[in-house]
Formats: C-alpha cells, sequence, structure tokens
C-alpha cells in the first residue's frame, strides 16, 4: 500500500488519482475494497485490502464442536452453501475412515451440481447487470429461485442450508423431487439458449468483455487460480474427473475449456458448465438408488426421531451427540471438492474429542482476490467492474 500511495503530493499537475472501489460500491459484490492509482480511466496501480468481512470462521471451528460449526459452512460461499456443507462432511468422515452410503452419494452429487447451477447463475446475472443487460438478469435470476425452491423441499431452507451431516444427510429426498427436478432440467436450457441469443453477439456484450480481464495459462498458473477462471484460460483441470469423489466417475460429463481468458470466455464456460451441470443431473435423477441415508456407525449416526421419542438409550444418545459432541480420532485431513468457483478444501487437525484443534479453510476467492490486482492493472475503471464480476468473488469465504 505504500508503494500506491507514493505519488507526487506536491506537483500541481500530477496526473493520478486515488480512488477507493468499495467497500461500499454497488459494483463490488460484497465488501471489498480495491485502492487504485488512475491516470484518467486507466488504472496504472491497484492494491486489494482483505479484511473487512473477517468473522474469523476458522478460529470458531477450533471453539464450537464438529456438528455446531456445520452452520458456519454455510456462511462461506453463501451461493453454494451446499458444496461447502458436503465438503467438511467428508473432511470429519476421512477423519473416521467411514464411507457414506450409495444413496447419499448420489444426493451429495446432484446437491452440488445445483449448487454449481445456482452460483453460475449468480455470477453471469450480476455480471451482466453489471454492465447494462438487465433483461439477463432477470431471465437467470428466476432459475436461481427455482433451484432454491427444490432445495428448500429437500432440507427446509433456501440460502443457509446445512443440509449434510456427518455419515449421511439431515432428510432424504421429498416423494415429489424426481418429477420436479426432470422439470426442472427440461426447461432451463431453453432460458441459456435465450440468454446466449441476447449476449453471445451482443455488440455491445463483446466490447466490453473481449480482451477485458485476460488471465493466461502461464499467470493462471502462476497465481494459482482455480475453477472456471482456469478452465477459461485453457488448462484442462477439474477435480471431478481428475481427483474423482463420490459417483463422478461413472458420470459422463465434458470438461469445459477455454482458450484467452478473458471476461467473455470466463461467461461461456460458465453458461456451458450449467448444461453439464443440468447432463450430470438427468443421470443422477435416473440412477439414483434406493436405500438408508446414514451410514451403520454409532460414532456418527443421529438416531431416528421416533426412537428418541420412545427410548430412553436412544435419547441418552441423542443428547450426548448434540450436548458433547461427537468423538473425533485423533489425525489430520485435507478434502477438497470442485466447487462452482475452484477447489473449496477443508482441513482439519484432530487431537481426539469433539472439537478440531486447527481447522482451515481454502477458499478460491481468496485466490481470486489476490490475483485481481494484478489483472487490472493497465485496464480502465469499468473494465475492471467487469472483471471482477466474471471471477465471482464472494467476500464471506475471502475473509475467515
Amino acid at each position: 500500500m505504500s508503494d500506491l500511495l507514493a505519488t507526487e503530493q506536491n506537483d500541481l499537475y500530477n496526473p493520478n488519482v486515488l480512488i477507493n472501489i468499495g467497500p461500499a460500491h454497488p459494483a463490488t459484490h460484497g465488501t471489498l475494497r480495491v485502492m487504485c492509482r488512475i491516470n484518467g480511466e486507466t488504472i496504472e496501480d491497484a492494491n486489494c485490502e482483505i479484511g473487512y468481512l473477517h468473522r474469523g470462521i476458522e478460529k470458531l471451528g477450533e471453539e464450537k464442536t464438529y456438528h455446531q460449526w456445520m452452520v458456519y459452512t454455510d456462511r462461506l460461499n453463501y451461493c453454494s452453501a451446499l458444496n461447502n456443507n458436503i465438503t467438511y462432511a467428508m473432511t470429519v468422515e476421512n477423519l473416521f475412515n467411514i464411507s457414506v452410503t450409495e444413496r447419499t452419494m448420489w444426493i451429495r452429487v446432484m446437491c452440488m451440481e445445483l449448487s454449481r447451477i445456482i452460483d453460475h447463475i449468480v455470477c453471469i446475472a450480476a455480471n451482466a447487470l453489471d454492465l447494462g443487460a438487465m433483461t439477463v438478469f432477470f431471465h437467470l435470476i428466476h432459475w436461481r429461485e427455482e433451484a432454491y425452491t427444490m432445495i428448500e423441499s429437500m432440507c427446509g431452507m433456501r440460502l443457509t442450508t446445512t443440509y449434510a451431516r456427518i455419515g449421511g444427510m439431515s432428510y432424504d429426498l421429498p416423494d415429489n423431487f424426481t418429477e420436479r427436478l426432470w422439470k426442472f432440467c427440461e426447461d432451463i436450457p431453453k432460458t441459456l439458449d435465450e440468454v446466449e441469443g441476447l449476449l453471445n453477439a451482443n455488440r455491445i456484450w463483446i466490447d466490453r468483455t473481449k480482451d477485458v480481464g485476460v488471465i493466461n495459462k502461464v499467470d493462471a498458473l502462476r497465481l494459482n487460480v482455480t475453477g472456471p477462471t482456469l478452465r477459461a484460460a485453457g488448462i484442462d483441470h477439474d477435480l471431478r474427473r481428475d481427483r474423482p469423489y463420490y459417483v463422478y466417475p461413472e458420470l459422463d460429463f465434458d470438461v469445459v475449456i477455454g482458450s484467452k481468458g478473458d471476461v467473455y470466455e470466463r461467461y461461456l464456460v460458465r453458461m456451458e458448465e450449467i448444461r453439464q451441470s443440468v447432463r450430470i443431473l438427468k443421470q443422477c435423477n435416473k440412477r439414483i438408488p434406493a436405500g438408508p441415508l446414514w451410514v451403520d456407525d454409532k460414532r456418527v449416526r443421529i438416531p431416528d426421531k421416533m426412537d428418541v421419542y420412545t427410548k430412553m438409550e436412544v435419547l441418552i444418545h441423542h443428547f450426548k451427540i448434540f450436548m458433547e459432541g461427537i468423538d473425533v480420532p485423533k489425525g489430520e485431513a485435507y478434502t477438497a471438492t470442485e466447487g462452482p468457483n475452484g477447489e473449496v478444501g477443508f482441513y482439519i487437525v484432530s487431537r481426539g474429542g469433539p472439537k478440531a484443534w486447527r481447522m482451515r479453510v481454502k477458499s478460491p476467492s481468496f485466490i481470486q482476490f489476490q490475483a485481481f490486482e494484478n489483472t487490472i492493472k493497465g485496464g480502465r475503471i469499468p473494465d475492471a467492474i467487469a472483471h471482477l464480476g466474471s471471477v465471482n468473488i464472494i467476500a464471506g469465504e475471502l475473509d475467515r
């Protein structure tokens, strides 16, 4: 920051001006602050400041029991809370060295792909709105609400879901979920076609997004970005295929790759990834097996409510799980999944007992925001806004 402030204050003719983009700005998508030194409309230097939304979530992970901390995963990337829930539950399950049931695996994959669709819709719709395409926003945001309505039928919540449990899921799928998911998967591609008809050949959209915010292959690897931003730069990497988990090896889908790494290609990658998620959801809806939700392990299994109400021993067991917490074996585990914006990972060190000794979160937004200041230098202020929307930084997971 000191280098940025080192301007010639005594020079009355110095064209450089310091401005703040954020933390209270309608285009920053959260409490983000970027201090820029500008010359006219050109950004000559920039510095990203992290910490405005810091809530000590990682430290809370060492103070709360494993079950209590589940709700905090919702507050990381709140656009895709289900992905956070499931990745965290996977990490604790790895410490126990247990594997969830087959039905739970399929449900979790469905949840993660619904989260991906929601997150991509928010990214594209908000970015389009920032650049003046209001019609696109209303077209897409309808389907985000439809997806939230289905998630609400699964767990009772829309945004902050807390649906996953260590060893299972809080609820099974509702009776009419299969039919509703089929309708969702059949109808949403029509809207995607309409949006592409509005944007792909739109002269204003092309001028605002092509050759803007370019992150090439070399910079993408050097800056350690992941997810759609990495793939738009031409790097063929997706954890669902390259480090597979759950039932992804059994599913047929394509990894979407770009070449140039600009705002326009990040938009195209996300649009096609929504289609691939729909493709995955159709396969899951067709192939999901019947069976139990919970792993048969008393260390983690939450008893059925009816047994809690009618059996004293089960009531005591239920009470101990939630009041004292589960006894996690000693060890350490890192688990990562392919989140909507990149690699989402949880690293837990356990010394035994109901609380983590160390809890760390790898969030894609933290990496993307570090790369942001390098990318916008030399560009213009409106281009910085377009670039910021295209990488979809969520302040909730940036400040942990």
